[in-house]
């Protein structure tokens, strides 16, 4: 555990870690004059959840397509993720804007850091899958972008500058076969848990 500053957040990816994320250096979080915060950020924050909930079907479906037999026809099985760990997202319409906020920040902390792991594996073991590579890293890019925007939030609206973060097990030294399964089942709770994201945020009330 230990404090873990943003900038090196956003590029923790290959190894698993518990901590708390110092979203922004100082002893407190910056005001408006400091540029932190676009005056869009909220819609913006919107537009992204629903861009990655309307597209992470699909990305799901192509890993399991470029991992080949058997997952492709055994995906029920091999891509159960309860016996992974994910953050929780234990929120709904009724809860505080703040707690919605928090556990969005945890959550995409983890998928960025997942995502890491499951890019790195796939130019490892298919490499021409040029159109997998590129969904991971347009997943990737707009994970990054939603987690500047919920620093933001929090710093802004909250005074929150400190959250605890968990990232996932790391799959280096895995076999071939253990690694696509652990990105199959991330992906596939992935799938199950931004479509929750995307149900309460539009129901939360102006801060």
């Amino acid at each position: 555990t230990g404090v873990v500053p943003f900038v090196a957040l956003l590029l923790l990816q290959r190894r698993p870690v518990a901590g708390r994320a110092l979203l922004v250096t100082g002893p407190g979080c910056p005001g408006h004059g400091h540029g932190l915060c676009r005056s869009t950020v909220q819609e913006q924050t919107r537009k992204q959840v629903t861009l990655l909930n309307t597209t992470a079907q699909d990305l799901f479906s192509l890993y399991l397509k470029c991992q080949g037999e058997p997952f492709s026809s055994e995906s029920d099985k091999l891509c159960n993720p309860s016996g992974i760990f994910f953050p929780a997202f234990r929120v709904n319409r009724t809860s505080e804007r703040k707690e919605v906020m928090v556990a969005m920040y945890k959550l995409f902390a983890f998928l960025n850091a997942s995502l890491g792991n499951i890019t790195r594996d796939q130019e490892e073991l298919n490499p021409t899958a040029k159109e997998l590579l590129d969904r991971l890293h347009n997943t990737t890019k707009t994970t990054r972008g939603l987690i500047s925007n919920l620093t933001c939030l929090l710093c802004k609206n909250y005074n929150i500058f400190q959250v605890d973060v968990s990232y996932g097990e790391s799959s280096k030294g895995k076999s071939a076969f253990k690694k696509k399964q652990q990105g199959c089942q991330v992906l596939r709770k992935y799938v199950q848990v931004i479509a929750q994201v995307a149900r309460v945020l539009p129901h939360l009330s102006p801060p």
